[in-house]
Protein backbone atom coordinates (compact mmCIF):
# COMPACT_ATOMS: atom_id res chain seq x y z
CA UNK A 1 0.00 0.00 0.00
CA UNK A 2 2.76 2.73 0.96
CA UNK A 3 5.81 1.74 -0.98
CA UNK A 4 7.79 5.17 -0.37
CA UNK A 5 7.39 7.72 2.44
CA UNK A 6 6.23 10.13 -0.02
CA UNK A 7 3.08 7.81 -0.46
CA UNK A 8 2.69 8.47 3.48
CA UNK A 9 3.30 12.09 3.57
CA UNK A 10 0.86 12.66 0.02
CA UNK A 11 -1.98 10.92 2.75
CA UNK A 12 -1.05 12.80 5.52
CA UNK A 13 -1.27 16.26 3.46
CA UNK A 14 -4.65 15.08 1.97
CA UNK A 15 -5.95 14.49 5.54
CA UNK A 16 -4.62 17.60 6.66
CA UNK A 17 -5.95 19.44 3.60
CA UNK A 18 -9.71 17.60 3.88
CA UNK A 19 -9.41 18.35 7.75
CA UNK A 20 -8.82 22.07 7.14
CA UNK A 21 -11.60 22.55 4.41
CA UNK A 22 -14.16 21.18 6.92
CA UNK A 23 -12.39 23.37 9.78
CA UNK A 24 -12.48 26.09 7.33
CA UNK A 25 -16.31 26.03 6.29
CA UNK A 26 -17.57 24.91 9.67
CA UNK A 27 -15.97 28.53 11.00
CA UNK A 28 -17.27 29.92 7.66
CA UNK A 29 -21.20 28.43 8.50
CA UNK A 30 -20.65 30.16 11.98
CA UNK A 31 -19.66 33.52 10.68
CA UNK A 32 -22.40 33.55 8.46
CA UNK A 33 -25.00 32.72 10.90
CA UNK A 34 -23.82 34.91 13.48
CA UNK A 35 -23.69 37.55 10.86
CA UNK A 36 -27.22 36.44 10.03
CA UNK A 37 -28.50 36.88 13.81
CA UNK A 38 -26.49 40.40 13.73
CA UNK A 39 -28.71 41.44 10.94
CA UNK A 40 -31.82 40.24 12.91
CA UNK A 41 -31.09 42.61 15.74
CA UNK A 42 -30.20 45.31 13.90
CA UNK A 43 -33.30 45.60 11.86
CA UNK A 44 -35.61 44.91 15.08
CA UNK A 45 -33.26 47.71 16.60
CA UNK A 46 -34.43 49.68 13.28
CA UNK A 47 -37.39 49.15 13.72
CA UNK A 48 -38.06 50.01 17.29
CA UNK A 49 -35.86 53.53 16.77
CA UNK A 50 -38.36 54.19 14.34
CA UNK A 51 -41.45 53.67 15.74
CA UNK A 52 -39.53 55.74 18.93
CA UNK A 53 -39.72 58.90 16.27
CA UNK A 54 -43.00 58.35 15.48
CA UNK A 55 -44.14 58.57 18.62
CA UNK A 56 -42.16 61.56 19.11
CA UNK A 57 -43.19 63.24 16.53
CA UNK A 58 -46.82 62.73 17.24
CA UNK A 59 -46.09 64.13 21.16
CA UNK A 60 -44.52 66.79 19.23
CA UNK A 61 -47.38 67.58 17.02
CA UNK A 62 -49.87 67.31 20.01
CA UNK A 63 -47.67 69.69 21.87
CA UNK A 64 -47.35 72.08 19.28
CA UNK A 65 -51.37 71.74 18.44
CA UNK A 66 -52.09 72.26 21.61
CA UNK A 67 -49.74 75.02 22.70
CA UNK A 68 -52.16 78.02 21.86
CA UNK A 69 -54.62 76.07 24.37
CA UNK A 70 -52.19 76.11 27.24
CA UNK A 71 -51.94 79.68 26.63
CA UNK A 72 -55.14 80.68 26.87
CA UNK A 73 -55.83 78.34 29.87
CA UNK A 74 -52.92 79.64 31.69
CA UNK A 75 -54.48 83.08 31.50
CA UNK A 76 -57.81 81.59 32.29
CA UNK A 77 -56.21 80.37 35.53
CA UNK A 78 -54.62 83.38 36.31
CA UNK A 79 -57.71 85.08 36.17
CA UNK A 80 -59.53 82.82 38.60
CA UNK A 81 -56.31 83.41 41.00
CA UNK A 82 -56.56 86.57 40.91
CA UNK A 83 -60.93 86.80 41.37
CA UNK A 84 -59.95 84.14 44.16
CA UNK A 85 -57.38 86.44 45.62
CA UNK A 86 -60.08 89.39 45.48
CA UNK A 87 -62.95 87.41 47.02
CA UNK A 88 -60.64 86.37 50.11
CA UNK A 89 -59.53 89.88 50.92
CA UNK A 90 -63.61 91.06 50.43
CA UNK A 91 -64.61 88.62 52.57
CA UNK A 92 -67.29 89.61 54.37
CA UNK A 93 -67.91 87.84 58.17
CA UNK A 94 -70.40 85.07 58.47
CA UNK A 95 -73.20 86.14 60.59
CA UNK A 96 -73.21 85.29 64.26
CA UNK A 97 -69.41 85.83 64.89
CA UNK A 98 -67.66 88.85 65.72
CA UNK A 99 -65.47 90.44 63.71
CA UNK A 100 -62.00 91.22 64.54
CA UNK A 101 -62.35 95.28 63.75
CA UNK A 102 -65.53 95.33 65.40
CA UNK A 103 -63.74 93.84 68.70
CA UNK A 104 -60.87 96.47 68.62
CA UNK A 105 -63.14 99.24 68.51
Amino acid sequence: MFSTSGDILNIVLTVCAIALTFFLCWGIYYLVVATHKFYKIVKRAEKGVAKAEEILDTVQDKVKNSAPYMMILGEVAKQAMSFMKDRQTKKRPKPGRKNKESEEE
